[in-house]
């Protein structure tokens, strides 16, 4: 009989199996630290961005996208034949995903490229604008990534018509596949109001954390009003909630929303039922393009995006004031769109005053608003700045220009990271400034004085990582160049301890001044120092890289509301949470660890070796698996994994290891301790360190990630 199997192998198949989280729903999905595996970079190991784009012709670049944005295309005609609106929502749209909770999102990846990005109800056409940039990237190559293209492209557009730029600066390094680390809401269906299933609201109306937009499928708030009904005070607090999670106060948010509305038109001038499939849904024909309207026309004067239709201004492919001239000067009531969404129209308006038509420079419509737009007209506090903008359009120039700088490069990490001849100088306190240090003092004279000062290991490593570990590889923040640590709000953190902080400072301190190190450089070199002489007591003989030239920032360059964002909340590695939190102690370490930039074979060595040096939170001896605190062994995994002992619940988070035949209870242990032996994937790394013969591989992969994070923020290394 012939055999009836299925000769294709469905390992690419995207329907054929449930995966193990569908199967085991509860198990610890470490998915997101394998974000920093670069087998899907297509460049290779040798590949540097940033030093090809060194080498990029930027007057070139510049000259070519001022050309493109006036070459209007055939099957995606340009809107008065000027592209500015398109690419300027582009690059709003890719920066405006960055929240400052957790740092992620943002323009600095190239993650609009993928989904769920390129398919979100917000973005609606705006694989038609990286369509449209597909021959610049195509001719500047490997010198230009798609992240710099697409945050580029807005500032151009912006340019052209007219805008007296900030600057900008290139460097962002494209990854090749969606971040799946990011966090963009529990809702199971996109626009989903709020008091739907998974809603982000709770309480009256409180925005859950890390999140800035309000609906999943949305950069910021829905045009239309709060879940699509107008109201525009009340579209005001959500405006005011979104803005600040992303780092703007009232000023920047009044002079984005004005700025970003001076120019383009919103597109719905048709029926929103007629488009096709997002990208990611697509028929294989449309070769990765969505929203295509088979039945009728749906592009220029047809085309239907956010579904309301019309320009803000009179002039939209030119900067001007013209915004704050229309809202503040007339009455608007509200009007449906074509499309059926709702917009606000002004009730009497010159017939010279109305935007043109973007196909028939003869016909004329009413300018739109959005309920955001009337926030800015009818909240008394935003109606204060637009009034002062209207009244000063020099300064409203100003502030955008800035506003939208910060827009396009708050996560791109300090300044030092620019690259390109339009960088602007000086600093600005969103950039967190740090000074140049010294890196001329004797190291080794300062290693002695603080083996002299009798500091403890658990002292030395504590306040060490303490000072490192607010580090975000997604906006580049933190870190322990600066020596924040002892600036305000820093000091104070609950989880840095601040009575053992304060005692090891008053040591560290007074040695940074004698011997002309950063008080940064000290903190460092006593945490090498303190792993040194744990790995020696344990018979390993080591020493630590070590790179002088951490700088000292001052309370001046230090914006205490915007670092509040950096506070721990919890920490795996030194097995402390501030308090009882709905998601479990492990998931919160991987979250840590996936912002470090670590991957899951370096969290466990890290975390077993932190345990051992005794580093745990106000000296709690949970996880701390040895009779040898202090020294660097691999006690950790050894006893983790020996099968004389069994493990018992003993309270929330909390777990006794006992002596399987007497049952004497041995050590103590939390849920991060434990899950390095009963998750498969993590087991399997922990047995690698109980080894016999991997007692000195554990040492040498602990320095190794050690000093990975020790130099996270060093970008002159890196």
């Amino acid at each position: 009989m012939a055999d009836k199997k299925c000769p294709v192998m469905h390992g690419g198949a995207t329907e054929i199996s449930m995966s193990n989280m569908e199967w085991w729903p509860k198990a610890l999905n470490l998915d997101i630290l394998h974000q920093h595996d670069g087998k899907t970079n297509p460049m290779g190991e040798g590949f540097n961005y940033r030093e090809q784009v060194k080498l990029l012709d930027v007057q070139s670049l510049k000259k070519d996208l001022h050309a493109l944005m006036t070459d209007s295309q055939p099957w995606w005609p340009a809107d008065w034949g000027h592209y500015g609106g398109l690419m300027i929502r582009l690059s709003w749209h890719a920066a405006g995903t960055y929240r400052t909770a957790d740092g992620r999102g943002g323009a600095g990846r190239g993650n609009q490229r993928f989904a769920p990005l390129n398919s979100w109800p917000d973005n609606v056409n705006l694989d038609k604008a990286r369509r449209l940039l597909w021959p610049i990237k195509k001719k500047y190559g490997n010198k230009l990534s798609w992240a710099d293209l697409i945050a580029y492209a807005g500032t151009i557009a912006y340019e052209s018509m007219g805008l007296k730029t900030y600057g900008f600066a290139f460097g962002r390094e494209d990854i090749w596949h969606p971040e799946k680390d990011i966090y963009w809401g529990a809702e199971k269906e996109w626009l989903a109001p709020s008091g739907s299933e998974g809603s982000r609201y709770s309480g009256e109306r409180d925005l859950e954390n890390p999140l800035a937009s309000v609906m999943m499928g949305l950069i910021y708030v829905n045009p239309e009003g709060v879940d699509g009904h107008p109201d525009p005070l009340q579209t005001a607090k959500d405006v005011r909630v979104t803005f600040s999670r992303m780092a703007m106060n009232d000023e920047e948010t009044v002079a984005l929303t004005a700025g970003g509305h001076t120019v383009g038109k919103c597109h719905g001038n048709d029926d929103a039922e007629l488009l096709g499939p997002v990208p990611e849904g697509a028929d294989i024909k449309d070769q990765g393009l969505g929203w295509i309207n088979n039945s009728k026309r749906g592009i220029g004067r047809d085309t239907v995006s956010s579904g309301l239709e019309g320009a803000w201004t009179t002039h939209p492919t030119q900067w001007d004031n013209g915004y704050f001239t229309l809202l503040l000067n007339h009455e608007w009531q509200l009007n449906k769109s074509p499309a059926g969404a709702w917009q606000w129209e002004p009730i009497n308006i010159k017939e010279e005053d109305k935007p043109v038509d973007v196909e028939d420079l003869t016909r004329r419509y009413n300018p739109i608003m959005t309920d955001a737009d009337m926030a800015m007209k009818l909240d008394p506090d935003y109606q204060k700045i637009s009034a002062r903008f209207y009244q000063d359009p020099a300064y409203f120039s100003a502030v955008f220009a800035k506003a939208w700088f910060k827009l396009t490069h708050r996560d791109m990490g300090p300044k030092t990271r620019y690259i390109g001849p339009d960088a602007p100088d000086g600093d600005l306190l969103w950039q967190d400034p740090v000074p140049q240090g010294r890196s001329d003092y004797d190291v080794e004279a300062v290693k002695a004085q603080i083996t002299a000062s009798g500091l403890s290991v658990s002292d030395m490593v504590t306040t060490a990582w303490d000072s490192a570990r607010t580090f975000r590889g997604s906006d580049l923040r933190g870190g322990a160049n600066g020596a924040r640590i002892r600036l305000t709000p820093q000091r104070d953190w609950q989880g840095n301890e601040p009575e053992r902080l304060n005692r090891v400072l008053d040591v560290i301190e007074p040695i940074a001044a004698k011997t002309g190190a950063s008080v940064a450089d000290v903190i460092v070199l006593a945490g090498n120092l303190g792993v040194e002489q744990a790995a020696k007591a344990a018979g390993h003989v080591t020493k630590i890289p070590f790179s002088p030239g951490r700088g000292d920032a001052s309370e001046d360059m230090t914006d205490v509301e915007s670092f509040n964002v950096l506070e721990p909340l919890h920490d795996g590695y030194r097995n402390w949470l501030k308090k009882e939190y709905a998601v479990s102690a492990e998931e919160l370490m991987l979250d840590q660890t996936q912002l470090l930039g670590l991957t899951a074979q370096e969290m466990t060595v890290l975390l077993g070796g932190m345990r051992v040096l005794g580093t745990n939170y106000a000296g709690a001896n949970h996880g701390v698996l040895t009779e040898r605190k202090g020294t660097l062994t691999n006690d950790f995994f050894v006893n983790l994994t020996d099968m004389n002992n069994t493990w018992q619940p003993a309270g929330h988070n909390l777990y006794e290891i006992c002596d399987r035949e007497t049952g004497k209870v041995k050590w103590t242990a939390t849920r991060v301790d434990l899950v390095f032996g009963s998750n498969s994937i993590l087991r399997a790394y922990a047995e690698v360190y109980a080894q016999d013969d991997n007692q000195q591989k554990l040492v040498e992969d602990f320095i190794a990630v050690w000093t990975k994070i020790m130099n996270a923020d060093r970008f002159d290394l890196n």
